[in-house]
């Protein structure tokens, strides 16, 4: 099949890339030149794991190729995916959806004949029907153009097997038995044929699962780290106490893992645009547990700050604090709401000199929080430190022997907020160690 991607960021690149591994030909479109040179010639502008080498092999091999022609894209193929971004409005939980629209609106004119606009990216439950008015408007083939909601479910780092693999596909549409649903099945066919669960639904229920789903796994992360508070006064140990409630199936052991919190550009930003819209609903007493799963979020951070604070003394003056971690997760580079640059630049800001190291995520470190010192070895990074902080959770940093660190130290002390070093080893090596929710 022939189709094109409209917008080419993090979702829409990996989609393009997925669909033309799936053996079809693919147009991406993006309105960033820069964007375009660099997918052209088969590289991301960003680092997600494996995608580099599908861009290098399909637009080696023809079957993908990139643009910053609406014109070009529209005469290019009768399916459309549209993937661009919808962050949260400038001082507000709503969703920005001008992008969306935007997009829509420079597409439609150049469809002159019936085609499929399949949108996958974030919204608002309720944003279906406005997308299907815009093309009748600005389309001229009007009526024939088919709108249909294909949310993905993307985990960064795990985005290209997502994508080829996913745990379920979901098609949308405003009637049953839109020709529309044929067209994305033969798309999809090969997905299908391994097996993926297929959810043939209506627009409302396919716009709600992306936030639905954002949304239950913030609260089941919040959850485990409520937990971790209690351990913590309790005396309990949150890791065991995790280990035996994901021993229930009806639980599971998936996103138990008790630590400084979420943060990222989809799971904070979706779990407040769910709240946001319920609310606009005026079923804002639903989204209750939500905002508790917020809240909680918001207090592993602040845990982190309190600690070393008990560490080092309430005056962070003239105290040296390295960070290891930048990015919100491991085997990405996206510092978007990273709960571990949160915590460095609140340390930096009661005057601490905070020191930041990451295997892949420095460069854009540096953008949002130009205040911190950046380190590339992990090791250099704690000379003449007084405390060090694990903030995310690299496999890199597990295998560092902690014994060639303690010398480099004022004083060795660590907190591990992500639960992931051996504590005996650390202690062994001579550390002091904290770690959140444990005894």
């Amino acid at each position: 099949m022939k189709m094109t991607v409209i917008g080419c960021g993090y979702l829409g690149a990996t989609h393009a890339a997925g669909m033309a591994e799936l053996g079809h030909e693919v147009l991406g479109m993006d309105s960033d030149i820069d964007k375009v040179h660099t997918l052209n010639s088969g590289k991301a502008p960003f680092f997600e794991r494996d995608l580099d080498g599908l861009l290098t092999k399909h637009t080696s091999s023809g079957r993908l190729r990139f643009t910053a022609s609406y014109g070009e894209a529209a005469d290019f193929a009768d399916l459309h995916f549209i993937g661009v971004g919808t962050p949260n409005q400038p001082g507000s939980d709503a969703y920005d959806l001008s992008h969306l629209f935007d997009a829509v609106r420079r597409l439609a004119p150049g469809l002159k004949t019936p085609a499929v606009v399949a949108v996958k990216s974030t919204v608002p439950v309720g944003t279906a029907p406005r997308v299907a008015e815009i093309l009748r408007a600005y389309a001229p083939a009007g009526d024939l153009i088919e709108v249909a909601w294909n949310p993905e479910f993307l985990r960064e780092s795990f985005a290209v097997d997502d994508t080829l693999r996913p745990d379920r596909l979901v098609l949308g549409f405003s009637t049953a038995h839109s020709w529309a649903e044929a067209l994305l099945r033969q798309a999809f066919e090969k997905i299908i044929e391994a097996g993926t669960p297929t959810i043939v639904t209506d627009w409302a229920t396919a716009e709600l699962a992306k936030g639905a789903a954002n949304s239950f796994l913030g609260t089941k992360i919040s959850f485990i780290n409520a937990m971790a508070e209690v351990c913590e006064a309790s005396g309990a140990d949150v890791a065991e106490l995790a280990d035996i409630l994901g021993h229930d199936h009806r639980i599971g052991r998936h996103g138990m893992r008790p630590g400084l919190g979420f943060g990222g550009g989809c799971l904070p930003k979706d779990l407040a645009g769910f709240i946001n819209r319920a609310d606009e609903l005026d079923a804002g007493e639903a989204a209750g547990m939500l905002r508790e799963a917020n809240a909680v979020n918001a207090r592993r951070r602040r845990r982190v700050i309190d600690l070393a604070c008990e560490e080092l003394g309430p005056d962070l003056r003239g105290k040296r604090i390295t960070v290891w971690g930048a990015a919100f997760k491991p085997e990405t580079d996206d510092v978007r709401d990273s709960p571990a640059l949160a915590v460095a630049q609140a340390l930096h800001d009661l005057g601490a000199t905070v020191t930041v190291t990451d295997p892949k995520a420095l460069d854009n470190a540096r953008k949002l929080h130009p205040g911190l010192d950046y380190v590339e070895d992990p090791i250099a990074a704690v000379d003449d430190a007084d405390l060090l902080l694990h903030l995310t959770e690299w496999h890199h940093f597990t295998t560092i022997d902690p014994r060639c660190l303690a010398t480099r130290t004022t004083s060795p002390k660590v907190i591990d907020a992500r639960g992931t070093l051996s504590t005996a080893h650390w202690r062994d090596a001579g550390w002091s160690t904290r770690t959140l929710g444990r005894r």
